[in-house]
């Protein structure tokens, strides 16, 4: 099974052909500065030398065009026809309350995408872009949507709803949704896999450390607290993002600078964190050479950063009461020893300790106290086209659309009473729990193999989904 993952930005489309057989990239690439007559397409095909391409490129659907004229090269290409792509998994920022978890692309899911469009104006309609370039270009191949937001809808009301008057997450719908929940569950999924022990008994705390940063707190395979919140603006220092600050410090500085909206929106997402804070770079490389060159204000900048991360695993630490294992990834997480370091340091006292030569080293596991550190490269990729499968092989082998009403019925017939009993039992086990997980649980449970969407009919048939 061949899945094209797309990840369609304001700007670029990234994209992975990947044969899931053996989880191996067969190709892959880029096109940026989409709107421009001097765009930039790099190429990589397996076995093959990678090409670089300078041309104009008036919008995604060109851009998607050109992404399938190289998989299709006759001398540089992969494949031979385009029926050999069997999906297409694509990363959508924001989800909302609307999914949980990853879907099957329909009519009714890209008009839930476009209500979406109020929390990720920038994000969600270049996402949409890309679907409905696929639809024409690619017809007739399923679609999956991949949501940033999914992962973290576990998060219990405690933990996402703002100390603001609650009308307004009644009609408005703020509320902490978080972000990097792809990279988050597939990092943790990782992490049981390297400790030989079920995600469900482990509490876990990942550190996603990139230009965008956040950490979330994950108690038997769940999110239960993050550190992004109604936008990515919030919780960590970030590359120019400022995370947490003083709300009231936003009207004072617009009064005092005489600033807009979206000045003052300009400064926090892009002129602040480490950037702001050195006044010279937002690349942890070069903050951490100036600093061990004597620079004071690159010194501070570290400290800050590596302070908000100690304070957030501490947090994190009390909200699940304890931790087994504590992840870092990201470009920041995997790569700068210094931030791990300085990031748990003194915390010998809550069985957190680095060995600092397999750290230098950035080995998988660097720990040498009780709770395990552990260094794992994220690859939201890979788990995108693994969503992406998961939800192809749910699909009736019939027909590879979105709906066969008889093969529903059918199994939906077969269901026993004890068996639904079963059904709303595990669903009240946690409700936010992914479709996709509850059928397998399901499934494991009876002793017979019902697809997804027959579950996702029963749920709604008793009124228990919300998707």
């Amino acid at each position: 099974m061949n899945i094209l993952v797309l990840n369609c930005g304001s700007s670029s489309v990234k994209f992975q052909l990947i044969d899931m057989k053996g989880e191996e990239v067969i190709a892959k690439g880029q096109v940026e500065k989409i709107g421009s007559s001097d765009a930039i397409i790099t190429y990589r095909p397996r076995n093959k030398n990678r090409l670089r391409e300078i041309r104009e490129v008036i919008n995604h659907d060109t851009a998607l065009e050109i992404v399938l004229s190289l998989l299709l090269h006759p001398q540089h290409g992969v494949i031979k026809e385009k029926e050999q792509i069997d999906g297409i998994g694509h990363r959508v920022v924001h989800g909302g309350e609307e999914f949980s978890d990853s879907v099957l692309i329909t009519e009714k899911v890209k008009s839930a995408i476009q209500r979406c469009v109020q929390f990720a104006p920038l994000h969600n309609p270049h996402n949409l872009s890309g679907i409905k370039a696929c639809e024409k270009l690619l017809p007739g191949i399923p679609q999956v949507a991949v949501f940033d937001t999914a992962f973290h809808q576990t998060i219990p009301p405690k933990a996402y709803i703002y100390g603001l008057p609650f009308a307004l997450y009644k009609k408005l719908g703020i509320r902490r949704y978080g972000f990097h929940g792809t990279s988050h569950k597939y990092v943790a999924e990782q992490a049981a896999e390297i400790l030989e022990k079920p995600l469900e008994k482990l509490k876990i705390i990942t550190c996603h450390l990139g230009n965008g940063a956040s950490i979330t707190a994950i108690d038997k395979g769940f999110s239960v607290d993050t550190t992004m919140g109604f936008t990515p603006l919030e919780g960590l220092v970030m590359g120019t993002r400022c995370g947490d600050i003083d709300p009231a410090l936003v009207p004072y500085i617009m009064d005092r600078e005489k600033l807009s909206t979206r000045e003052i929106e300009t400064i926090m997402n892009k002129n602040s964190g480490m950037l702001g804070l050195t006044e010279t770079s937002n690349d942890m490389r070069e903050i951490e050479a100036e600093a061990s060159r004597g620079s004071q204000q690159h010194k501070l900048a570290l400290e800050v950063y590596c302070y908000r991360l100690r304070k957030y695993i501490g947090a994190y630490m009390a909200v699940l009461g304890g931790v087994d294992c504590i992840v870092f990834t990201g470009g920041i997480g995997e790569k700068s020893y210094y931030v791990r370091e300085r990031a748990l340091s003194g915390l010998d006292g809550l069985r957190i300790k680095i060995d600092p030569y397999k750290n230098k080293k950035n080995e998988t596991d660097i720990g040498t106290g009780k709770v395990r550190i552990l260094v794992i490269p994220t690859n939201e990729e890979l788990a995108i086209a693994r969503d992406t499968r998961d939800i192809l092989k749910s699909m009736p082998e019939v027909h590879k659309d979105v709906e066969t009403e008889e093969l529903i019925t059918k199994e939906l017939t077969l269901l026993t009473e004890e068996e639904k009993a079963k059904l709303v039992l595990l669903w009240a086990e946690n409700p936010a729990m992914p479709v996709v997980d509850l059928t397998k649980k399901l499934n494991k449970r009876i002793g017979k193999k019902i697809h997804v969407q027959s579950v996702k009919r029963e749920l709604e048939i008793l009124g228990l989904s919300k998707n």
